[in-house]
């Protein structure tokens, strides 16, 4: 094992070189730069994360055109979807992730609509397998959960309308986004919290293998996830203390659909809190007021509030035509007004 860990590491260098030198003949003169940064940044090495100084150049495209931009995603995604190397896999979404949290607008903007023909970002890697070691073989199940997790990451940012976790997003804005939530209606917060939801389940699936423990490269892949962990469950918890405002005038289907988010988001705290790297005391804060609201809409979905229950209650009294029927429709006649702290809506 020890010496096809070394021939392999050998090729890869040779690998590494050869890349190189051809780039050198062939690349086009005004994108050689980013092309040469590029294979530097993400070499066969499997103990060796990204350079910064390579990465800086990389980001640095993001303030030329969005012609040069366009063709630095294009060179990344090829060099990510042709290698067959878990280790140069994993470096280039590493890379993505660096765009995605330090990024220029325009560099995030041509991200986030790739493929140029498809709108949608598709990492393909989910059959991504390197057998060529033992290291090889676990480095990939974190480039399939990675290049899931990161898919995930920018389908939620298109859904909250900026990039998660990036710099451009800092803790600094709460007080905006906490205006911005309280003007949504019900149906746009709950897809929100929903899609956040899903970054957080795909977070509490990373792999937990043990040939990796100690990795460089797994190591900072939990780094940068550990930051977006902490600014998705900020986000929760601004859309959490907006939902407790409006939870007397939330309907019935709404109550629901809130009860099974918040019930998915506390089945993702026993898988997370078994990694140590995830604990956090602000978190632990917000998954307490997770829980304490998955309760109250428990409630509500039962009693509906007072004002439902009396609604429901004087509805019993009446006769119906249809015994089937009688118990469970609401006539017009039977609407009552519902106030949030907020605003008011009618319920019927």
């Amino acid at each position: 094992m020890g010496r096809i860990t070394i021939l392999r590491d050998f090729i890869g260098i040779i690998k590494d070189k050869a890349s190189q030198s051809k780039a050198a003949l062939l690349s086009d003169p005004k994108t050689l730069s980013l092309y040469l940064a590029l294979l530097r940044a993400t070499t066969h090495d499997p103990f060796t994360p990204p350079d910064p100084r390579h990465l800086a150049t990389l980001l640095a495209s993001g303030h030329t055109s969005r012609a040069t931009v366009s063709t630095a995603i294009e060179i990344l995604m090829d060099r990510l979807q042709t290698t067959r190397d878990a280790s140069v896999a994993i470096k280039c979404l590493i890379t993505v992730h660096h765009i995605i949290k330090r990024g220029s607008f325009i560099l995030q903007d041509q991200l986030s609509v790739y493929p140029f023909n498809g709108g949608r970002n598709y990492l393909k890697l989910s059959n991504f397998r390197d057998n060529t070691t033992l290291l090889t073989w676990e480095l990939s199940y974190w480039v399939r959960w990675y290049a899931l997790y990161l898919e995930n990451l920018l389908q939620t940012s298109r859904v909250l309308g900026f990039f998660l976790s990036s710099a451009s997003s800092s803790v600094d804005k709460n007080e905006e986004e906490e205006e911005k939530v309280s003007s949504l209606i019900n149906s746009q917060l709950l897809k929100e919290i929903n899609s956040l939801g899903n970054l957080i389940e795909q977070i509490s699936r990373m792999p937990n293998s043990l040939h990796t423990n100690g990795n460089i490269l797994v190591d900072e892949v939990l780094g940068m996830v550990g930051e977006d962990y902490l600014a998705s469950a900020n986000e929760v918890s601004i859309r959490v203390s907006e939902f407790k405002e409006r939870l007397s005038c939330l309907s019935v289907f709404e109550s629901v659909e809130l009860g099974f988010a918040l019930k998915r988001l506390e089945d993702c705290k026993e898988r997370l809190s078994a990694l140590g790297q995830m604990r956090n005391v602000l978190v632990e804060t917000v998954w307490g007021s997770i829980s304490e609201m998955k309760d109250q809409v428990g409630n509500n979905e039962l009693y509906g509030g007072e004002g439902r229950l009396m609604v429901m209650e004087s509805s019993k009294n009446k006769v119906s035509e249809s015994s089937r029927y009688g118990e469970r429709v609401l006539k017009l006649g039977d609407s009552v007004d519902f106030f949030s702290g907020r605003f008011s809506k009618l319920q019927y």
